[in-house]
């Protein structure tokens, strides 16, 4: 197993050495990590570039919460029954036993005050280091992720935040997506409609700007009743096409459905079968993530593949090498492409 000897070769910046390197006294040092609204914006900075500079962590950031003999990573997700981030778990978790880590998962459920109130218990706890993937929105307050930055505390995201330079593991969306529609609109379908998801995830924003770009590369026009607000769990696809395709009739309804996630996919499959509609007969419907359980349901679901376990591998490497890191490290950002996989629920217009 490897172990992090790097970190016990070289002598640990102190706050002292902070201190010194900006010019101040440690009290003043320590009023800047706390955030304490005594120092003159001039000296605060100048103490923050001196913390990047020297990659100084605060007491308690590298004496990890410890599992055995094993330090660890935190992980905050969005949705805990989302079976998207249990691979995503895999992956971190296969990566960080090999170097000596443990994962401790903690969920928002889409919720931004969970979220802040969740970061700050597990850098508390001691964590070594964050994975993130942060609740977004227009009004989302980010302050406590932009506090991680200005602590110089080691974390990932997992999700794009626009205006935060940190370094990121995410998913190619936009390209994901418009795969997905024009491969339907090459199968002749014109009506098309997309099942969006929570306004909380900036994933969703980005798949519906595939949605645009795939309508703007063709001859169709992209009216605005092309989105649908859908949501993220299986209960929100089921519900809303109970909803969206209950009274329309055969001439009014699309013929094809893309969906936020497979989940989502699934829960408007079960609506259409309700409603005696026909998967891929009726409606073609198209989900987003490739979860494993794809392959044991009724209908095998089209969808777009997303990497999980190697983005949870990646994302995990990129972090262990910024905690175990005696200098400060450039931002390092990842983005991978998606594969659409077409199955069963999707078919050719005559």
């Amino acid at each position: 197993m490897q172990r992090r000897s790097v970190m016990m070769n070289k002598k640990r910046v102190t706050m002292g050495d902070v201190a010194g390197h900006a010019g101040v006294s440690k009290a003043t040092v320590s009023a800047v990590i706390n955030d304490k609204g005594t120092v003159r914006d001039t000296t605060r900075d100048r103490v923050i570039d001196a913390i990047r500079e020297l990659n100084y962590r605060a007491r308690g950031t590298r004496s990890a919460v410890c599992v055995g003999d094993r330090h660890s990573l935190g992980l905050l997700i969005k949705e805990v029954d989302n079976p998207y981030y249990s691979a995503i778990v895999s992956g971190i978790r296969a990566y960080g036993l090999e170097r000596g880590y443990a994962v401790v998962v903690a969920s928002s459920e889409g919720s931004a005050q969970s979220e802040r109130e969740q970061t700050e218990l597990l850098r508390r706890h001691g964590v070594a280091g964050l994975l993130v993937t942060p609740v977004m929105s227009s009004d989302t307050d980010l302050s406590h992720l932009f506090e991680l930055h200005r602590r110089n505390f080691p974390f990932v995201l997992l999700e794009r935040i626009r205006g935060l330079k940190a370094s990121l593991v995410d998913i190619e969306n936009v390209e994901g997506s418009r795969n997905a529609v024009e491969f339907l609109i090459e199968q002749g379908h014109k009506r098309i409609v997309h099942f969006a998801g929570p306004a909380y995830s900036m994933h969703t924003k980005e798949r519906i700007d595939g949605v645009r770009h795939a309508f703007s590369r063709s001859a169709l026009v992209f009216p605005d009743e092309a989105v649908v607000t859908v949501g993220a769990h299986l209960a929100d696809g089921y519900r809303v096409g109970l909803e969206y395709f209950r009274d329309r009739c055969a001439q009014d309804r699309p013929t094809a459905v893309t969906c936020y996630n497979d989940l989502v996919a699934f829960g408007l499959i079960r609506a259409l079968s309700e409603l005696g509609l026909g998967v891929p007969e009726d409606v073609s419907v198209v989900g987003f993530d490739n979860l494993g359980l794809i392959p044991y349901t009724g209908i095998p679901l089209t969808t777009v593949d997303v990497p999980k376990a190697e983005m949870g591998e990646l994302a995990a490497g990129m972090l262990i090498r910024r905690i175990e890191s005696q200098e400060a490290l450039p931002p390092e950002q990842l983005t991978l492409h998606g594969e659409l996989v077409v199955r069963g629920t999707t078919r050719r217009l005559d």
